[in-house]
């Protein structure tokens, strides 16, 4: 069983567009009846439009094996007065799921990806941090790859906040435990072929350790579902180009069990 990330795994963190072996490894695992739950940080379209983007450009998956930050973000975050952070996508999406934007006086400060964070945006954050405010972060990723650059991630943007106000901070979507949770808990609700019946009973009773999370975020997705029990694979495909950018600098603990150059890789071993 499988949990697989979807920038940089799954499709390019360039153009979009599907990255070498991903769609032909969804097929694989729709053909063998293998379960899987794609799980994204998308926090930029609403849900249902970004899982329809990807079945346009060939991904064959239904909505109940999608899951990402926006649709456990009501469980998380109460939708009065968030001082919200990130692209001009995300702050929309808010506002149409109903969130009260403040920028005076708020009860949560929400921080999404963004390339052009700006030191103005900083010293707000942090005075509101200061004057109360809890912090949370839509989902924890490392680094962040647009236009051929890498910009520090929201994990990366927390952990300043973090070292600057000695505020902690809660993660609602990767690697967060109740993203994880939440993915397993869908995971034993799909329906099985049902000429799979062992399959289903597996299905049924899955756990962590029966589940292996694939990325191209060694740290941000990667490293939590390590602790939580699953196998991990790492893909160059995304935000590092080479397993030596990272691997050797990690915990031993938090290394990935194997790692590959993308989808097509990983094919061709199985």
């Amino acid at each position: 069983m499988y949990f697989i990330d979807v920038q940089g795994t799954l499709i390019s963190d360039s153009d979009k567009s599907p990255i070498r072996g991903s769609i032909e490894f969804i097929d694989m695992l729709n053909e063998k009846n293998i379960p899987y739950m794609v799980v994204t940080n998308n926090t930029k379209k609403p849900s249902a439009n970004f899982h329809s983007y990807l079945q346009s450009i060939g991904f064959n998956f239904g909505f109940d094996k999608y899951l990402d930050p926006l649709m456990l973000l009501e469980s998380r975050v109460e939708k009065t007065s968030v001082a919200a952070y990130g692209a001009k996508e995300f702050l929309d999406n808010l506002v149409d799921m109903g969130y009260t934007l403040d920028f005076e006086n708020p009860k949560t400060v929400l921080v999404a990806i963004k390339e052009d964070f700006t030191h103005d945006e900083y010293a707000q954050m942090i005075d509101f941090l200061l004057a109360g405010a809890s912090l949370v972060g839509m989902h924890e990723t490392s680094i962040y790859a647009k236009n051929n650059k890498r910009y520090p991630g929201v994990g990366a943007v927390l952990k300043l906040l973090e070292f600057a106000t000695s505020v902690s901070y809660d993660v609602v979507g990767k690697p967060s435990d109740a993203f994880y949770n939440e993915a397993l808990k869908v995971l034993q609700k799909q329906m099985a072929h049902p000429k799979s019946t062992s399959s289903l009973s597996l299905t049924a009773h899955a756990k962590f350790t029966d589940i292996t999370m694939i990325s191209d975020d060694v740290k941000g997705d990667l490293g939590g579902a390590k602790e939580l029990g699953m196998k991990t694979i790492f893909v160059t495909s995304g935000k590092y180009k080479t397993k030596e950018e990272i691997v050797p600098f990690l915990k031993e603990e938090l290394k990935p069990d194997l790692v590959y150059a993308d989808m097509q890789e990983i094919l061709e071993k199985l």
